[in-house]
């Protein structure tokens, strides 16, 4: 028989959706309040503002807390609950549906100047506004978020997802005061009309205007992929590695583990605090496997262009860094490196003039003349990687997937990237035995946090010989690992899985 006393929390069923627009459950929403000063709480004249509310989780959240902190400063409930809801807590809605939940959350009555209300207010809205905005376009993309055209020119009676935040010059605007606070867990991505999932991410652009705004306090959860940036995030996570403001993150490998089983955030999720005035190392919370390491550092190391998510990492990638060696990335191509698209099917037997194709799924024979780049490079001995791997968020996994030799008289679709070419097939294996070992792999690691891996996530892997093979042992030794930093390596990297067929996904 069921237990009639299981009543858990609807906020915490909602976080269970899984789409671009996460709700938050309000055990994350409490860590996060807790990463701020308490006594904002017992000040009647701290202001808080979540820009993008949903389920209103926050506003709910920010309001319990204010009404036990002000108990000694409004002693009469009522009067206190007006003074909290009227003068203190704001919220912008994504949607009209969402600003009905909000309220219904906040206020407990979808229309806060109702009969059910618990503070009265003059108007539909109370302090949760919703205003439809449309998108601007120039060139078929909005001007200010981006999205596509094609795919969001759309009826009036359908929803836009056109935020009123951040399609404004003059944020300030909105409610016309300053707020001591910005919170909130923003819309992710918007589909840019390109080809299946195709989409541009746009959690950056909320954390943005929010510094517009110059509040004291900006905490956010978003994806991580920022770290490594791409899509339109470069200047973004260049502007947040140096940003010695960001005091406290709290970084997820594993987006279930912060939001339940429902909602999966490739790369993993994370939320930090923004204090405006003190600047300082970060104090960050590395969640993986239900475990917790803080370390206490800057967000950007020297050289490195991304935020490299573990300590461990960080003094792996100082030690190979102090051989100041090239990069193996000089090595690899760009995407579609003969310009041959992924949709590109060979014939399944040679004929007169075609070369092998290296295809999505297996290989096939195309007519020569049919190569559009580089193709000086198919008599040549190289190496092919998929440029997409998806080795899921647990640990340990592969990272890439498994090197193919290309012999010469080869080619691939934009599948798979080039590595090479090399001289001899002596040279291409011993490069393959390097790309195979967890050393290499991880160093890719540091640099890759979604499913692409493009030329950029080879950066921070360093040169060899390869007149000689290469081995872990052979490799720790060079850089002076200790054995607690090759143990945490072989933590998060399987060895290759070299089994027959191709597991590049």
């Amino acid at each position: 028989m069921a237990d009639a006393s299981y009543n858990p929390d609807v906020l915490s069923c909602l976080a269970n959706l899984s789409n671009d627009e996460v709700f938050t459950p309000p055990a994350i929403v409490n860590a996060m309040l807790d990463m701020l000063p308490q006594e904002l709480f017992s000040n009647p004249n701290s202001t808080f503002l979540d820009p993008v509310t949903k389920s209103g989780v926050f506003l709910r959240e920010m309001a319990k807390r204010l009404i036990k902190g002000l108990e000694n400063e409004i002693p009469d409930l009522q009067d206190r609950v007006n003074h909290i809801f009227h003068k203190q807590l704001y919220g912008i809605a994504i949607t009209e549906l969402t600003s009905l939940l909000s309220r219904r959350s906040v206020y407990c009555s979808k229309y806060p100047n109702g009969r059910y209300s618990v503070t009265p207010f003059d108007d539909v809205s109370g302090n949760v506004r919703f205003k439809a905005i449309f998108h601007t376009w120039k060139n078929g993309k909005c001007v200010f978020c981006g999205a596509s055209e094609k795919e969001y020119r759309r009826d009036e009676s359908l929803e836009t997802h056109a935020y009123e935040f951040i399609h404004t010059l003059h944020p300030e605007r909105i409610f016309n005061m300053k707020f001591d606070v910005i919170i909130g867990n923003p819309p992710y991505q918007l589909s840019d009309g390109g080809a299946q999932a195709s989409a541009i991410p746009i959690y950056q652009q909320f954390v943005e205007q929010s510094k517009k705004l110059q509040p004291r306090y900006l905490t956010m959860i978003i994806p991580a992929r920022w770290y490594s940036g791409g899509r339109g995030l470069d200047e973004f996570r260049n502007n947040m590695i140096k940003d010695e403001r960001i005091r406290i993150l709290h970084d997820y490998l594993n987006s279930v583990e912060c939001f339940g089983s429902g909602v999966e955030i490739k790369g993993g999720i994370c939320f930090f605090l923004w204090n405006r005035d003190n600047n300082g190392l970060c104090d960050i919370f590395t969640h993986c496997e239900n475990k917790i390491k803080l370390s206490c550092r800057k967000l950007k190391e020297m050289g490195s262009d991304v935020f490299i998510r573990h300590v461990e990492g960080v003094y792996i990638y100082n030690k190979v860094q102090k051989f100041k060696e090239l990069s193996f990335s000089s090595l690899v191509s760009s995407q579609k490196p003969f310009g041959l698209r992924t949709f590109v099917k060979g014939n399944k037997s040679p004929f007169h003039n075609s070369v092998k194709i290296y295809e999505r799924g297996g290989s096939g024979y195309i007519d020569k003349n049919s190569i559009e780049n580089h193709l000086d490079w198919v008599d040549e001995w190289k190496i092919l990687i998929s440029r997409a791997y998806n080795a899921g968020d647990n640990y340990p996994h592969q990272i890439i997937g498994k090197p193919i030799l290309s012999e010469p008289g080869s080619a691939c679709t934009e599948t798979y990237i080039v590595i090479g070419t090399f001289p001899s097939e002596n040279i291409v294996r011993n490069v393959i035995g390097y790309i195979e070992t967890r050393f290499f792999r991880f160093m890719v690691y540091l640099k890759k946090i979604s499913q692409m891996a493009s030329q950029t996530v080879y950066s921070f892997v360093p040169m060899q010989d390869f007149s000689e093979p290469w081995t872990d042992a052979k490799l720790y030794a060079k850089y002076g690992l200790t054995e607690e930093e090759i143990a945490f390596i072989e933590s998060m990297i399987r060895p290759m899985d070299l089994s027959s067929g191709d597991d590049n996904a």
